[in-house]
């Protein structure tokens, strides 16, 4: 199989930003794009593969003529022909609303077909940028609801000013935002189950405030507190450094300034590289050339055994 790369599926917010478009270099003209979803099998918001034997045909119908040939045996038999993975790129100009997913257990609960865990990757982001991630302070059920009702729920949330490099990962029942400012990856289950905490009594374009989730959230909340919900970790040239390990995803950076090969071949998976900056060629060990530079993905299939990378990049290398 080839390598597969999209059309992305550019989404206007009331809260997004200029940075998409420039940063993916397309010329085309569209305001306040929030979100640039790269790699979706999500339910009528499906990427269609841009170009190669498979142009036209969306992700969902390549799995299921490929099936494990592309997502890998084991991968397969757990999602069948649901992609498991959904990649962005997410710009705010303005603080998202304060959310949290469920688990798949309480999404089965709750008549859902699964939860939602997540990470970011921050970009290069304005000065001050900055999000929230997980409770700072022990809260109830009940004080979480009364919190939100008379607008204090930001003060039991852990607020971080953010720079590029940064790293959070986000389990499903972790109360979380992205803030102003802020220019990220986001590698997520295939889900769109989210609910909305509070959205700081904004108005949609009609006028209307935004509806809130408040019981949904309220049974979907990890109520325990950590020191600090940051990732850590120690940069390096040429070699992959590990971000996340979960059972959902996998995820590890390169910065890379001269060749390297990954091997694959012990891997069932599918793996999806993700360009942050720079540019490089990629040969699979079929022959298949693809070029990747800051803000494109690309999805090598299963069958693939390795990856020569020639060039000059940083990228985000994801699998489940």
């Amino acid at each position: 199989m080839q390598p597969l790369t999209f059309e992305p599926l550019l989404k206007s917010t009331i809260w997004g930003g200029e940075k998409i478009i420039p940063f993916k270099n397309l010329n085309i003209e569209q305001p306040q794009v929030g979100e640039s979803w790269e790699i979706s099998g999500v339910e009528n918001n499906e990427t269609v593969v841009a170009s190669g034997d498979y142009k036209g045909q969306t992700l969902n119908e390549v799995l299921s003529k490929e099936k494990e040939r592309l997502v890998g045996t084991d991968n397969y038999k757990r999602f069948g022909n649901e992609f498991p993975l959904l990649i962005k790129f997410i710009d705010a100009c303005q603080d998202l609303s304060i959310q949290v997913h469920p688990t798949d257990e309480i999404a089965h609960r709750q008549g859902k077909s699964r939860g939602k865990t997540e990470m970011w990757y921050i970009m290069k982001s304005d000065k001050g940028a900055h999000l929230r991630s997980g409770l700072k302070k022990k809260i109830t059920p009940e004080e979480y609801k009364a919190m939100v009702e008379n607008d204090t729920i930001c003060d039991a949330i852990a607020d971080y000013e953010v720079s590029e490099g940064d790293c959070f990962f986000l389990p499903a029942g972790r109360i979380h935002s992205i803030g102003t400012g802020c220019f990220l990856a986001e590698i997520q289950q295939t889900s769109d189950v989210t609910y909305r905490i509070y959205d700081f009594k904004r108005r949609d374009k009609d006028g209307n405030l935004r509806e809130l989730h408040t019981e949904l959230a309220a049974e979907s909340i990890d109520y325990s507190v950590e020191n600090d919900y940051q990732t850590h970790y120690v940069p390096k040239k040429n070699e992959g450094v590990g971000l996340v390990s979960c059972p959902y995803f996998s995820t590890a950076v390169y910065d890379l300034t001269e060749p390297m090969t990954l091997d694959y071949s012990e891997l069932d998976s599918f793996v999806i590289l993700i360009g942050l900056e720079g540019e490089a060629v990629l040969t699979d060990d079929e022959g298949n050339k693809t070029r990747l530079c800051g803000g494109q993905t690309v999805l090598f299939p299963a069958t693939t055994k390795t990856i020569q990378i020639d060039g000059t990049i940083k990228m985000l290398e994801t699998y489940v």
